[in-house]
């Protein structure tokens, strides 16, 4: 058991028989009232969001987590193919239980398989940052810098982040998974 106050992004606890992973956690302080939980959850079967507000201090079963390393291979419609670093055996995962994490997958990426204690998969961890060529931005603007407003990106997998304004078509971007944000060029990251 677990108080709502210690969860954090990430783990999963099981409630009402349903394995729910949190994707995020804030400690919100109203103006008058108690101190509450505010939270992002998702149910791992379904892949239904829903936004729930809990008293810091009430209890949740924990659910404990093994990792496995993979590779992703492919994915036919909505089912994603991962396979077993070690051991070859290849796992499908459905895109809801993915989440817009199914957006940074690129063919042969390397992430970490996520099962319960009972051995269910739930899910993925994907790695700190992708690399991804940009397939649609609009053209840059001379003497852009960094420090510019931005615009939007779409990258290879159509996943949309915004980017500086000397990002052109055609470039190899590094994203950050965590926020879905870009970091940097490619070549400048080496």
């Amino acid at each position: 058991m677990m108080q709502a106050i210690n969860l954090k992004k990430g783990m999963v606890f099981s409630q009402d028989g349903k394995l729910i992973r949190v994707l995020k956690a804030n400690h919100h302080k109203p103006g008058k009232g108690n101190t509450v939980m505010q939270m992002d959850l998702r149910n791992v079967e379904s892949g239904a969001v829903v936004h729930k507000t809990m008293r810091p201090t009430e209890k949740v079963d924990l659910v404990e987590i093994t990792k496995k390393n993979a590779q992703y291979l492919y994915n036919e419609g909505d089912i994603y193919t991962f396979m077993d670093t070690e051991t070859y055996e290849q796992y499908e995962v459905a895109s809801d239980q993915l989440g817009d994490d199914k957006l940074y997958l690129m063919p042969n990426i390397e992430v970490q398989l996520e099962f319960a204690n009972d051995h269910k998969l739930l899910g993925v961890e994907l790695p700190a940052t992708v690399t991804m060529k940009v397939t649609h931005t609009e053209p840059g603007i001379k003497g852009a810098t960094v420090t510019g407003s931005g615009k939007p990106a779409t990258m290879e997998t159509g996943l949309v982040v915004q980017v500086p304004d000397f990002i052109k078509e055609g470039e190899e971007l590094v994203i950050n998974t965590s926020e879905g944000v870009y970091k940097s060029r490619a070549d400048s990251a080496k």
